[in-house]
């Protein structure tokens, strides 16, 4: 077998414990302190700004166009619907901007 499957098997093993770990950690407790649970709730926006924000900086306008609209659906819709529409944004972009 390829290294590269080992690689990606040795990946999900590690995601895995990671988040078996983490409820198994949590799950001792009866409550949770609010702080932590506040910490908790931001990991999801820390993790999307970690992906966005390097791709941001180094784009072009096709690219900001789809994160502006993005961001403007995303103060009216949902989670999806600022996914799709960025996505179809920056395909569109791409063909006409570029």
């Amino acid at each position: 077998m390829s290294t590269t499957f080992w690689i990606i098997i040795a990946g999900a093993i590690a995601t895995y414990l990671t988040r078996v770990g983490g409820h198994l950690v949590l799950s001792r407790f009866e409550t949770i302190h609010p702080r932590v649970e506040a910490g908790l709730n931001a990991v999801p926006a820390a993790v999307l700004t970690t992906l966005v924000a390097p791709a941001a900086l180094g784009a072009g306008p096709a690219e900001w166009v789809a994160l502006i609209i993005s961001g403007l659906v995303a103060l009216r819709g949902g989670l999806m619907s600022m996914f799709l529409t960025g996505a179809v944004v920056l395909i569109l972009a791409r063909q006409f901007v570029a």
